[in-house]
């Protein structure tokens, strides 16, 4: 156990340098880290508690997401029926379902048939139980209703919040914040931290906009003055101007390209006037209807729609088959900006309302900081002086290891561009308690096979030999419970579970192999005939 080769010796010594080297980065400003490779700018980042920052709680509107699913429903309902040639009438969303009633009762089975072909087996758990996402039923008359059972709703809700936590993370990136966390908590709950954030006022403007953007035709057919008065058309309705106060537009409700066919949004300045503007490109598809509709609605105006708000009704002087065009309406250059964020990131699926709002200032994250380095000093001082005089040198060898060991820890978590927490903090000084209990272990059982009549050099390779397996048994059992920590905890609670899982890999490899190399480098050096411990 104590014979290294030099090969071997060399891999442990360079594994443990280039694992502590990795921590360097964060010795340095990060204005100075920047100029650097960009390999070797990894680095460890404060958390929400050490540094300050924004806390938000939001809430996924659930009646938003039963209104879509009945909205989407009555379309696939009219889609249906059209493409079968079944003639109907009275087709109209209710609280909790789409009502239709078909006019010819010999119909009526066929549209039942086809209908009940939008029911679907909810997904999860719940599909288990046998539930679908549609309950066709006919209630007479000619009358059919499609009801959506909760289950449906809160399943569509969870699939709601799982593709708002993708959006947020967009728009979160966007602003150029560092790591934030952004994570579900219960049904229809979504918890953002952005640490470093101070005013988290643009932050909560770009997250309580939906940014549901569509292109729909003006229409001309009746003035906005009447439109207002009731004498609205079946297909179109009256929508506001995002721009100039008391303006409606008579748009119609048929979306000519949607939101969804985007590809790019970039701010940018008209060349004509100097105005801010956003460009945007549409996919395939969205080029192809985008192309046709300018081509069919030559010298019409169109509606740039952005959540049920008109943000500008341009003319087509000509088709527009590029696939690609602007958008101006009076943008100041962080409203362009903010509005290309929106569109690249793509629209929410449901409305989101802050519930919860929290500033932690840097200077409560300094205090956090301050109160953990004491801590870690404490802890680590007492450690030290506690294995010096239980151990003398031997001790000098588990310290050794023990401030490695630490090191590696910072160079894996800035490997990593982990973000390390007030309670990741605790994880450290915990794993240095681990690290030298490990060595605890050795130098017990060293001290027993000395009082058994064993030599020095036998003592000690019997020592490490044979705590080897119960160091792994207590660290392995440490390492689960960390990797359940992490996997069912959140936010701290996870800070805490890495900073602990990666600490015990590095003390099975400082404790064990590093602390195995030193001693074995002694007494290849010394030939001891006793051992000073």
């Amino acid at each position: 156990m104590l014979y290294f080769t030099r090969w071997k010796a060399l891999a442990i010594i360079l594994t443990a340098l280039v694992v502590c080297l990795c921590a360097v980065p964060n010795f340095f400003p990060e204005a100075t880290v920047k100029t650097w490779p960009a390999w070797t700018q990894r680095r460890l980042v404060l958390g929400l508690d050490l540094q300050g920052g924004s806390y938000l709680l939001l809430e996924v509107d659930a009646n938003a997401v039963k209104k879509d699913k009945l909205d989407q429903l009555r379309d696939d309902v009219r889609r249906v029926l059209r493409d079968n040639k079944i003639v109907y009438t009275g087709l109209a969303a209710r609280p909790d379902s789409v009502e239709v009633r078909i006019t010819k009762d010999i119909d009526v089975p066929t549209a039942l048939a086809k209908l009940r072909e939008l029911s679907q087996p909810l997904g999860g758990l719940l599909g288990s139980n046998g539930q679908r996402s549609l309950e066709v039923s006919d209630a007479s008359g000619g009358l059919i209703r499609l009801s959506v059972p909760p289950a449906a709703i809160t399943d569509r809700t969870r699939q709601a919040v799982e593709q708002s936590i993708t959006i947020i993370e967009k728009r979160v990136n966007e602003l150029g914040t560092v790591e934030p966390l952004i994570q579900r908590q219960g049904v229809d709950r979504i918890l953002v931290q952005v640490p470093g954030l101070q005013d988290p006022t643009r932050l909560k403007a770009l997250l309580g906009q939906t940014a549901k953007m569509d292109f729909r035709m003006v229409d001309t057919t009746v003035p906005p003055d009447q439109a207002l008065q009731g004498k609205v058309p079946p297909d179109s309705e009256v929508l506001q101007s995002a721009e100039q106060a008391n303006t409606p537009y008579v748009v119609k409700k048929q979306v000519l390209v949607s939101g969804g066919d985007l590809t790019d949004a970039q701010p940018g300045f008209d060349q004509r006037n100097g105005q801010p503007i956003v460009s945007f490109k549409f996919n395939s598809s969205g080029s192809r209807k985008f192309a046709q509709a300018t081509i069919d609605n030559v010298k019409q105006p169109f509606a740039i729609v952005l959540d049920n708000k008109v943000i500008s009704a341009p003319v087509i002087q000509e088709p527009i088959t590029g696939g690609q065009g602007q958008i101006s309406g009076n943008f100041t250059v962080q409203q362009a900006n903010d509005l290309a964020i929106l569109l690249r990131a793509g629209a929410l699926p449901a409305p989101l309302t802050i519930i919860e709002e929290r500033t932690v200032g840097p200077g409560l994250g300094q205090d956090s900081i301050e109160s953990g380095e004491r801590a870690a000093y404490v802890g680590s001082i007492l450690v030290i002086v506690f294995m010096l005089l239980t151990y003398r040198l031997f001790g000098v060898f588990a310290n050794i290891a023990v401030a490695i060991n630490v090191a590696m820890i910072f160079g894996l978590l800035s490997l990593l561009n982990a973000t390390l927490t007030l309670p990741g903090i605790a994880g450290i000084v915990l794993t240095v308690g681990i690290a030298v209990d490990s060595n605890v272990l050795i130098y017990e059982r060293i001290r027993e096979e000395i009082r058994g009549g064993r030599t020095a050099i036998s003592a000690i390779d019997a020592g490490f030999k044979r705590a080897l397996s119960t160091i792994l048994d207590s660290n392995i059992t440490t390492f689960i419970a960390a990797a359940v920590l992490f996997y069912v905890g959140t936010g701290p609670v996870r800070g805490f579970a890495v900073t602990l899982g990666i600490g015990i890999v590095t003390t099975v490899f400082t404790a064990f192999t590093l602390t195995r190399l030193i001693v074995a480098g002694w007494v290849r050096w010394k030939r001891p005939q006793r051992v000073p411990i």
